[in-house]
């Protein structure tokens, strides 16, 4: 059983049908004291480079992510945010590739366009319980990588005035977890070593 945190189960989500304990604002995931390893989908609104543009309420939960970095650490699994993340210089996640931390944790840099996101949407793991020469392979898709990317500058658009696809995106779909992206976390947090 894999345990999947900080869900929003107001819109289609994977985790249900791979047959994951589901936590979203309803359960309180704050509240999950294991014993599964975990997936973990804190808000990252409040820790990304466009923090300025998250509301009150979403600024509110910024507390969450941190609660997630200690449970991935307590239980063994995998968090998920974006690539730039302050979270990981404020909790002391290593850099990706960089040497494991204290709890044995690394950070795996990987784009969600490989399992079917819309945008490249630059993504980095935090994963804790699994030995990285076990980590799944990452595909390697037949398809294009999108057009655009999600660097920006000032005002929000990327240097010559273009949008990047995941700003082009409604915002209803920018934070989808693809299918096939939950399927291969759950994989890993399933290679969660006993008493790692």
């Amino acid at each position: 059983m894999i345990a999947a945190l900080y869900l929003d189960l107001s819109r289609p989500n994977p985790y249900q049908s791979l047959g994951c304990d589901c936590w979203d604002a309803t359960r309180d995931a704050t509240l999950y004291a294991g014993p599964f390893p975990v997936v973990a989908h804190p808000p990252c609104g409040p820790w990304s480079r466009l923090k300025a543009f998250c509301g009150d309420e979403l600024l509110a939960q910024k507390h969450l992510a941190p609660l997630a970095v200690q449970q991935v650490r307590r239980w063994g699994g995998v968090l998920e945010h974006p690539a730039g993340s302050e979270l990981g210089a404020y909790a002391g996640l290593p850099l990706p590739g960089g040497l494991p931390d204290a709890y044995g944790g690394f950070t795996l840099a990987v784009e969600q366009w490989r399992w079917g996101h819309r945008a490249i949407k630059p993504t980095w793991l935090y994963i804790v319980g699994v030995d990285p020469a076990h980590i799944p392979a990452i595909p390697n898709p037949a398809s294009e990588r999108p057009a655009g990317s999600s660097a920006r500058t000032v005002g929000g658009a990327k240097a010559g005035g273009q949008r990047s696809m995941l700003e082009r995106l409604p915002k209803s779909q920018r934070h989808l977890t693809p299918p096939a992206f939950a399927a291969w976390l759950v994989r890993v947090a399933a290679l969660v070593r006993a008493n790692f």
